[in-house]
């Protein structure tokens, strides 16, 4: 969640991002998520006066703000519309074949939470399109118009982690029937109203799940983490780190065993007697926990809370 101190908003535990990446003068670094250019910018003045950026944004709304907030840092910044799976590519494009550090600042921004034009929140009334990249892919409106019931569950079971997943897509097929579902406050609504205990005063919002999961599903995040993962393991330098930032248990999921998967030596089943598959670690991990924001930072910027940062060190080949 990347973002514009100017505007109001603060990227997420910028301390712990520059103590991990390590940015310093002289060195090419990869944001994949610039959102408001928070962390692009620390990275720019720690990496000072030589050092580089690549920065990426899939939302072109995003990527606006970010040549705004970065317009001081001339040459020392390329910034491209793109989504950060889309790395591998980019940096070919530059004629760049490793880098020193790259920062992924995964889910949703502030700025896409607070713009209620753009469907992720349910605090207003807008059009249910939730798409980072409004230029691609189906909205939110026409996935509930036209997905079949056991994939509506499906969706928000296995990407909202919602447990009244079959008795909310139901009830989206039987209204459907009658009307189409095309703002927020309706599919809020309808979730409060299908849900046990809906409108019980003080819990956390019903549909907080629901609209988790259709925003997965509308722009394939986990899939993009996947991919991202991979392709930025390749594209570091020997000593380069790797440092990501997850805002729910499905991210930092993958992000964990990925992290761990290949930090690993031998892979030999245990009845072997000795390593025979020559498997060596790629990583070192430099989070053996994730790292979570401060109080202090909570405090200041509630929407950190359920951060979790990871970080790596590419080691280098024998």
């Amino acid at each position: 969640m990347g973002a514009s101190v100017a505007a109001g908003h603060v990227p997420v535990m910028p301390k712990e991002v520059l103590e991990y990446l390590q940015p310093r003068s002289g060195g090419i670094f990869l944001d994949g998520t610039l959102g408001g250019a928070g962390h692009a910018r620390l990275i720019l003045e720690a990496a000072a006066p030589e050092g580089r950026l690549i920065g990426l944004d899939r939302d072109p709304a995003a990527l606006r703000r970010a040549q705004e907030q970065l317009a001081d840092q001339g040459r020392r910044v390329a910034l491209f519309h793109r989504n950060f799976a889309e790395m591998s590519q980019v940096a070919g494009e530059l004629g760049i074949i490793g880098v020193d550090g790259i920062l992924l600042d995964l889910g949703v921004s502030s700025y896409q939470l607070d713009e209620a034009e753009r469907g992720f929140s349910f605090r207003g009334d807008a059009p249910l399109d939730m798409r980072m990249d409004p230029s691609v892919g189906r909205t939110a409106a026409e996935i509930l118009e036209t997905a079949e019931e056991r994939e509506l569950e499906k969706i928000f079971r296995d990407f909202g982690e919602e447990r009244f997943a079959r008795r909310i897509a139901r009830r989206i097929v039987q209204v459907r029937n009658i009307r189409p579902l095309r703002t927020t406050g309706e599919l809020a609504e309808l979730v409060r109203d299908t849900v046990p205990g809906g409108r019980v005063p003080g819990r956390i919002h019903p549909a907080t799940r629901v609209f988790q999961g259709l925003r997965i599903f509308v722009n394939d995040e986990l899939r993009y983490v996947e991919e991202g993962l991979r392709q930025a393991l390749d594209l570091l330098l020997p000593e380069g780190r790797l440092v990501v930032i997850s805002f729910h248990s499905l991210e930092d999921r993958i992000v964990k065993h990925f992290f761990r998967e290949e930090a690993r030596g031998c892979i030999c089943p245990p009845r072997v007697p000795r390593c025979v598959c020559g498997h060596l670690p790629r990583v070192e991990l430099l989070t053996r926990r994730g790292v979570r924001p401060a109080a202090e930072e909570i405090d200041a910027n509630p929407r950190s809370r359920s951060a979790v940062l990871r970080a790596v060190r590419r080691l280098p080949s024998p």
